[in-house]
């Protein structure tokens, strides 16, 4: 009778644990495939997940679904890697005067603020992003929160506070300044000690170059990463001898070109496969888009960027869109916009990595919005190839943040991150401004 007993426990216990095993697969089914590495797109798609990675790629009535496994018709759908936003400010939330927003809502940056724009970044199809420039205690806590499951977002990877040669006025808890090349390997060595994933450098030319030197050398001892403003030649110029891995912006404001010294520069980093790619961060659509947006604000009025913040702030960032044309912020825009096309191709020319980023949060430019945007400026403005700009957004950020084991592309044995669009959006990469579903470490969670 005992044997019996214990006989039907372990069988009882076996289809329990099988059920459980059955419910964690997902089979993906039908959809038109585009896998993040630039290659033909698998037509009939067949995508199973177990647990949080991908097990199996095929195609209908090649690969077969397990039995018990939940099936989830991709039928008439782009299925591609979930997106990644390379550069996003967590912090700001589309309000135009920095000064009021950071004295008036610091307190509560971590608490209300971050976790709404992970959230709406999560909700339009970025599974993951590179947070530049927060206060530091602030940026770790919510990058592990989200890690660990307590409040939705992407997988983000933070910079902390930027390091500069002095932090700009009533700006301290994000911006870090040095004083000395002691100082500069201290400060580096704080932020990896607490934790962060990349360095932000910028106004590296206001340093001495062996300040600037150290900042990279110091981050570089400890497997970091480091990004740096390129707004002025000399940032370049700079950030080039120092080893800079990845520039932000496009810069140079209203200069027609990039000089002809930075781009034999350039093109001399390029060369040299042994120190892997030059990565470009050109973030062009809030620019690019200003105009637009100040002549047609209906976009301001698009509740997705109200998801999880409170009626006040949203009332306030409201007020402060009242009168786009007058932003100081943007009154360059004019003149800005016909250098960025040429630009940024000089810098494709040169041989440089581009990769999607937009500068998220920035006056007028909402996480819910900002990154589909930067795609479709590229595509239908620039004319870049639809599927080299999904590459740019989606494999060369996995690559750029040397976590392209795991994600980065639909592959087997990584993370299941995946989005889907109803339409072909290599043909219509403007779909993207409503991703239908978001699949995040095999969870869906839209």
């Amino acid at each position: 009778m005992i044997l019996k007993k214990a006989f039907w426990a372990v069988t009882l216990l076996f289809f329990i644990s099988s059920g459980i095993q059955s419910q964690n697969i997902k089979a993906l089914v039908g959809g038109t495939m585009i896998d993040g590495f630039g290659g033909p797109p698998l037509r009939n798609s067949v995508i199973i997940i177990e647990n949080d990675r991908i097990k199996e790629i095929g195609q209908v009535g090649t690969l077969a679904i397990p039995s018990g496994a939940e099936v989830i018709s991709t039928e008439g759908m782009s299925v591609l890697p979930g997106l990644w936003d390379m550069h996003v400010h967590l912090m700001l939330n589309g309000h135009s005067n920095y000064t009021h927003w950071d004295s008036t809502y610091i307190d509560i940056f971590e608490s209300v603020i971050m976790p709404s724009s992970a959230h709406q970044l999560l909700m339009a199809g970025v599974t993951s992003a590179r947070e530049l420039g927060a206060p530091l205690e602030a940026s770790i806590n919510v990058r592990d929160r989200i890690n660990k499951g307590e409040i939705p977002g992407p997988t983000v990877y933070v910079s902390g506070p930027f390091i500069q040669k002095k932090p700009y006025p009533r700006t301290e808890e994000f911006r870090w300044g040095v004083n000395g090349v002691q100082d500069a390997r201290n400060k580096v060595k704080i932020l990896v000690d607490a934790g962060v994933d990349v360095i932000k450098l910028i106004d590296q030319d206001e340093m001495t170059f062996e300040e600037a030197k150290a900042v990279v050398d110091e981050a570089h001892k400890y497997g970091k990463p480091v990004v740096g403003h390129s707004h002025r030649p000399d940032e370049i110029r700079v950030g080039l001898k120092i080893g800079i891995d990845c520039f932000e912006h496009t810069g140079l404001s209203s200069a027609p070109e990039y000089p002809a010294d930075i781009l034999e520069m350039i093109k001399e980093r390029t060369a040299k496969m042994n120190m892997g790619p030059l990565f470009w961060t050109p973030t062009v659509e809030g620019l690019y888009n200003y105009e637009y947006m100040r002549n047609n604000p209906e976009k301001l009025d698009d509740p997705s960027w109200h998801l999880d913040l409170p009626d006040s702030i949203i009332r306030d960032i409201r007020a402060s869109l009242r009168y786009p044309g007058r932003m100081p912020y943007f009154q360059l825009t004019p003149v800005r916009k016909p250098t960025l096309e040429k630009k940024i191709n000089q810098l494709k020319d040169a041989g440089v990595v581009l990769m999607i980023g937009t500068d998220s949060g920035i006056p007028m430019k909402f996480h819910s919005q900002s990154t589909w945007n930067e795609l479709d400026v590229w595509v239908n403005e620039f004319g870049f190839d639809p599927m080299l700009t999904i590459k740019a957004a989606t494999y060369w950020p996995s690559v750029a943040m040397r976590v392209d084991q795991d994600y980065g592309t639909i592959s087997e044995g990584k993370y299941a991150d995946i989005i889907a669009v109803r339409g072909d959006v290599l043909r219509y990469i403007s779909l993207l401004q409503n991703v239908d579903m978001v699949i995040k470490h095999g969870k869906r969670v839209k």
